[in-house]
């Protein structure tokens, strides 16, 4: 796996599970009702579990991804955006992901690209005072089709006056995966959300970093647009 940083000129972010966290005391509680003998890491699956619950649209997303019956899904992911009630549970943020966007706050133009619904991923962004990091947000029901397809990224590459190819997708599945490359992007998965390291690779993982907040050192190793100093 490597990187063209080279080409690198605008960063596409994912929400759940890349920048918004799971709630590991919830994880801990659910874990204890998980069978060791039927589980080999029971707090991995309990949390792979929560995970699913408070982002269904991921859940699906990533069967249809397993199945092939990305129309069918999508079409289940747009009448969810539109019908489901909102969720009263508390957002996460992963540490150090708002120093992260902070330092890269200037230094490219940034979009989230969420399958997330639209008043979600606001609510979610103005509670950390993340907004005034980004220039596009893509939810759920901007673009015609929501990920796998290509469409978001598509349009937060126009919306960013950036080509598709000169985007870098950093998300936690393989759905984001498969948007990136068949938009032409190059792909970041991370390892802090739903996706198992294989199943990102065998998609098309251009690197796996072991959490989003790792972006940065990715960026200061390859010596790319940064001052040590800074970092």
């Amino acid at each position: 796996m490597s990187l063209d940083l080279n080409r690198v000129k605008a960063l596409c972010f994912d929400v759940d599970g890349t920048l918004s966290d799971t709630d590991d005391l919830y994880v801990r509680k659910v874990s204890r009702f998980i069978p060791r003998f039927l589980f080999k890491d029971p707090d991995h699956f309990a949390r792979r579990l929560v995970m699913w619950v408070e982002a269904p649209g991921n859940a699906l997303l990533g069967l249809a991804d397993t199945f092939g019956i990305d129309d069918e899904m999508v079409a289940v992911i747009h009448w969810l955006s539109r019908h489901r009630k909102h969720s009263s549970k508390e957002f996460l943020l992963i540490p150090g992901v708002d120093e992260m966007l902070k330092q890269l706050h200037g230094r490219y133009p940034m979009a989230v690209v969420s399958a997330r619904d639209e008043g979600g991923t606001l609510a979610f962004l103005k509670k950390f005072d993340l907004l005034k990091y980004f220039d596009v947000i893509i939810t759920g029901l901007s673009a015609e089709h929501t990920k796998p397809y290509p469409d978001p990224i598509l349009l937060a590459a126009q919306k960013m006056k950036t080509s598709p190819e000169n985007c870098l997708m950093i998300g936690d599945t393989t759905v984001d995966m498969r948007a990136g490359k068949s938009a032409g992007a190059q792909t970041v998965g991370v390892l802090c959300g739903f996706g198992e390291e294989p199943e990102l690779k065998k998609m098309g993982a251009d690197v796996i970093l072991e959490d989003t907040t790792k972006l940065l050192g990715l960026l200061k190793r390859e010596n790319y647009g940064f001052d040590a100093g800074c970092l």
